[in-house]
């Protein structure tokens, strides 16, 4: 066999193991200097890397009507991505499965896929791009199918999506979250602490490729999800008003509407409904000015709504009786040796007016006339009581407290203009509020709109009971009112069209002149009517206001808002099953 010796030259032999040697060198020193010089920044990359602590998202709890109807719900999602750096599919078949599952094209997929770099926040340092979205909602069904492909690169983070089922129908009242699922207003702001639960987490570990060591699989706090808000709305009811509000607002075109339902024993409301509204599941598509809640946010002058204020503080302090009379023929009054203009009338009247006629006729120099006689303090008292000048206590957030303007800061006319609704600004709420005085014996109730917590974990609830505020007048002054209240509705009154039949129907109509650039204009108006049925045992309260109806003449409360009242009415009698005034006295005698 015969052997063939290799030649290397004596400089390339030094010069390789030069090269070697130095390369050896270089690394030790890299190494010296990582692991003496720069080892804690070494060592905090590392951890960064491998080391992750991971925010488990709480579910937030379920928003429900008073019979457990869901109004506002959460349910999971996968948000899938892409990490440019290792991703890597070569097999035909499973990039084809992929983008079909993910509803993108090839080519959306591989620029999502592009490696790229970015700039620290603090300009320190290039960092690569490690994540990009691909889809930003699929269902769990749809990512195991995708996790099954087993694509390098392709992962997907759970998170939640806010659904409110009933849309718009209770959008001002239940409200919304954001994209980031912080509570904007309505319940969903009301009752954030409750709904939202509390986030928990857990310490993990990676390898190189990003994927989860769940040997290593350190500490772990389980989220606590939310507890569920019972409200007391009654979605058949609000339905109803929703109904209502549709054919208002086709009939007269108003520039805003609001309609409140309430129990007149306990505050609670059942329905609220505003116009114009939205859908909280695509918010991001209607003016600010359409999420407002007109019920507790807009201020108007109430009108004569306000006139139960007045009458009944002045029965109560025993000044006037139901009959008796006072002069509602001439313009001018005189005041404390003054002579003062009184408003005029929507109708003139040619004889002096009882007290049950002045309210029965909604007379605006009758009022002038019993406000006087009440007094500037005593009227500034009994208004404070019966809720003006100061928020109701619903704590909704976008409420306003009105304006009540104190005794020192009246001029001479404010005496005989508050007492007809003039003067006072008030929100529908606090007119809501007021005349359920007079149909609960004369009790301020505090008005709410949840009726339950409830906790998921131990299956217990926080009850929240009827909250009565304080005395305003007398049961004797409120029966009194009512009576009056009820010839309102009554042939002769200023709402024949709210009358209901078989049930007599108490309320109070209301039409007021709106301020434009400071001075009251006779082509717009506030038509408003807030009653409560049965009158001798009230259940419900129901006030609608329509902002600036627009139709043929003055759109009087007697005949804008009044009917709304009577269809509703009629509606909710039917479906809570109140029995009409004949039956119920029937049911009595047979009882007693």
């Amino acid at each position: 066999m015969r052997t063939y010796a290799t030649f290397i030259s004596k400089k390339r032999f030094i010069f390789l193991c030069a090269s070697i040697s130095f390369l050896f060198v270089c690394i030790a020193a890299n190494l010296c200097y990582l692991h003496l010089a720069k080892s804690a920044y070494c060592k905090e990359k590392i951890e960064a890397q491998r080391n992750r602590t991971v925010k488990i998202d709480a579910r937030r709890g379920d928003i429900l009507d008073y019979h457990g109807n869901i109004l506002a719900s959460t349910y999971p999602y996968i948000e899938v991505g892409v990490d440019p750096e290792v991703f890597d599919c070569q097999d035909e078949e499973k990039l084809s499965q992929l983008t079909a599952l993910l509803s993108i094209s090839r080519k959306e997929l591989f620029e999502k896929a592009k490696k790229d770099t970015y700039m620290s926040e603090d300009g320190s340092e290039v960092k690569c791009v490690r994540w990009r979205k691909i889809s930003p909602q699929i269902d769990e069904m749809t990512y195991q199918k995708i996790v099954a492909l087993n694509v390098k690169g392709i992962r997907g983070d759970r998170k939640y999506k806010r659904s409110y089922p009933s849309g718009a129908l209770t959008s001002h009242a239940v409200g919304f979250v954001n994209r980031d699922f912080d509570a904007e207003f309505g319940i969903e702001k009301l009752s954030d602490y409750y709904l939202r639960g509390q986030d928990g987490w857990m310490e993990i570990e990676r390898d190189g490729r990003r994927r989860e060591l769940t040997q290593f699989r350190g500490r772990e706090q389980s989220a606590i999800d939310g507890m569920d808000v019972q409200t007391s709305i009654d979605i058949i009811i609000q339905e109803a008003a929703q109904n209502e509000m549709k054919n208002l607002v086709e009939k007269y075109n108003p520039a805003s509407a609001c309609i409140l339902v309430s129990e007149a024993s306990t505050g609670f409301i059942v329905g609220m409904v505003s116009y114009p509204n939205f859908d909280p599941n695509n918010y991001g598509n209607y003016p600010l000015d359409s999420m407002r809640n007109r019920a507790i946010s807009d201020r108007f002058e109430p009108g004569s709504t306000f006139k139960i204020v007045p009458v009944a503080a002045a029965l109560n302090e025993s000044l006037v009786g139901a009959e008796d009379t006072f002069d509602c023929t001439s313009s001018t009054a005189t005041y404390k040796g003054r002579i003062l203009k009184l408003s005029k009338e929507a109708h003139d009247f040619d004889k002096h007016l009882t007290v049950r006629e002045i309210v029965s006729k909604s007379s605006n120099r009758g009022s002038a006339r019993i406000g006087m006689l009440l007094g500037e303090n005593k009227l500034f008292e009994y208004a404070s009581l019966f809720g003006f000048g100061s928020k109701t206590g619903i704590a909704l957030l976008g409420e306003v407290s009105g304006a009540l303007p104190k005794v020192e800061r009246w001029d001479s006319l404010t005496i005989t203009r508050m007492p007809m609704g003039h003067a006072v600004d008030a929100t529908p709420l606090q007119i809501h509020c007021a005349m359920s005085v007079i149909a609960n014996g004369g009790i301020y109730m505090q008005p709410q709109i949840i009726r339950k917590i409830i906790s998921k974990e131990d299956n217990k609830s926080i009850v929240f009971q009827p909250k009565a505020l304080r005395r305003v007048i007398s049961p004797k002054t409120s029966s009194l009112m009512c009576e009056m209240l009820v010839s309102v509705t009554e042939k002769g009154g200023t709402a024949t069209r709210a009358a209901l039949d078989g049930f007599k129907v108490a309320g109070k109509t209301g039409t007021s002149q709106k301020i434009v650039n400071g001075h009251y204009v006779t082509n717009e108006h506030v038509a408003s009517f807030s009653g409560f049925f049965p009158a001798q045992r009230p259940r419900l309260i129901i006030t609608i206001i329509v902002d600036n109806p627009r139709g043929k003449g003055i759109g009087y409360g007697g005949s804008v808002a009044a009917p709304v009242f009577s269809n509703l009415a009629k509606t909710a009698a039917s479906y809570l099953g109140i029995q009409n005034d004949i039956d119920a006295e029937k049911s009595l005698a047979w009882k007693n």
